[in-house]
């Protein structure tokens, strides 16, 4: 938990993902349209990424990857981030946290 409570707190956007995963790539490029440069571990290719993919489970996400945090906070998975997006409530929340300008 505090290495991700680490690597959550040096970046706005931090996801985690899978290389493989088709709903990890969909919100890779949904903040990329949107102009954001989200940090990204690939729990499949970064050493530890088992034990980061574990600790994220502890933390209630299932299924694990894409797990986004926003801010530091924890948004939750593709679904969690598309509502928000169709809320119309992700744009003012990446703004705050400092990762989207425009």
């Amino acid at each position: 938990m505090e290495r991700i409570s680490r690597m959550v707190s040096e970046r706005p956007v931090v996801i985690f993902s899978e290389s493989s995963c088709p709903m990890c790539y969909s919100i890779k490029s949904l903040f990329t349209e949107f102009g954001v440069n989200p940090a990204v571990y690939e729990l499949d290719e970064i050493l530890r990424g088992r034990e980061i993919e574990q600790a994220l489970a502890r933390l209630g996400c299932t299924p694990t990857a894409p797990t986004v945090f926003i801010g530091g906070q924890l948004v939750g998975g593709e679904s969690e981030v598309m509502s928000l997006h169709l809320q119309g409530s992700l744009k003012p929340m990446l703004k705050r946290a400092g990762a989207l300008w425009v």
